[in-house]
């Protein structure tokens, strides 16, 4: 988790902090219309969304619609940063939107933020011009980071939904240094492919099983699934492994139920992900994917 909340608060640093009037990271200007002006003073319970790469379009839209944002509250951080103290640098904007966000979602949502879900908490800050005449006020907001940092489209508000990390089936992750990044089409080089969502609790309704519990039934599952995602294909021929989401009791208690299965590739010497291209439904009536990587078993 923290790792993705630091790569979001950076991408937020660099491109989205700044307020309606004031300057983006990059050097550029924000339109003072009503709409961003509005947008920057949104109270709790609105949503944010904007298309352009400098977030000059940037306006309060309603929380049915895709949106980036939802603001969870609006906080004063004038009693550390007086009116004569300087800016704080960006690694001191991430400590002060965990230390002063993190408990303001769990009250707004009405329920425990699930730490290893997909909503992250955030915060728009005000601009350097604003700063310099005082205003102090930070909006904290969830989003919704891919592994990679890409902010994803979130339709409806957090409390109605599942906070689980999960993805579409048909959803392929990009390869990042090994790992796993942000949705990517499914003919470029990737790490995962997701085939199937499943959700725990239709199967375990007795309270949060094992992960071990998780791993033996979802054996199954995913199994079974993956045939009827991509019907017929042999995962050991095309040298790639199933495995999937195993789910933490934090998230459990957060009603985090929902688990993805996933087809991948490791590296011969298992030191991380191999690429795989091409959706395995197109592989499985086509040729093997381009990677050179064993199988191994899934799980995890």
């Amino acid at each position: 988790m923290a790792g993705v909340f630091v790569g979001a608060v950076l991408a937020l640093s660099l491109s989205v902090a700044f307020s309606w009037g004031g300057g983006a990271a990059g050097g550029g200007k924000v339109e003072e219309s009503p709409e961003v002006k509005a947008a920057f003073h949104a109270a709790a319970g609105s949503c944010l969304n904007w298309t352009q790469p400098d977030v000059s379009d940037i306006k309060i839209v309603p929380c049915e619609q895709p949106h980036l944002y939802e603001v969870t509250g609006v906080v004063n951080i004038a009693d550390k940063y007086p009116a004569a103290a300087p800016a704080p640098t960006v690694d001191q904007w991430r400590d002060i939107a965990m230390e002063r966000c993190t408990d303001g979602a769990d009250q707004y949502l009405g329920k425990q933020l699930d730490p290893y879900g997909k909503f992250t908490v955030s915060a728009l800050r005000p601009g350097t011009s604003e700063w310099a005449d005082g205003d102090r006020e930070m909006r904290c907001v969830l989003q919704w980071a891919a592994p990679g940092g890409a902010l994803q489209p979130i339709t409806g508000t957090v409390a109605s939904q599942s906070e689980a990390a999960v993805w579409e089936p048909g959803t392929c992750l990009a390869l990042m240094d090994k790992t796993v990044g942000n949705p990517v089409d499914c003919a470029q080089p990737h790490a995962y492919e997701i085939v199937a969502t499943i959700d725990l609790k239709s199967h375990f309704t007795d309270g949060y099983p094992s992960q071990d519990d998780q791993a033996k039934w979802l054996d199954t599952e995913c199994n079974r699934d993956v045939q009827g995602y991509a019907g017929g294909v042999n995962l050991a021929e095309q040298k790639l492994i199933l495995t999937w989401d195993l789910r933490e009791q934090e998230s459990w208690d957060a009603g985090s139920t929902l688990v993805n299965c996933k087809v991948g590739a490791t590296l011969p010497d298992k030191s991380g992900l191999a690429p795989v291209t091409g959706s395995i439904k197109q592989q499985a009536q086509d040729a093997p994917p381009a990677s050179s990587q064993a199988p191994a078993p899934g799980g995890g």
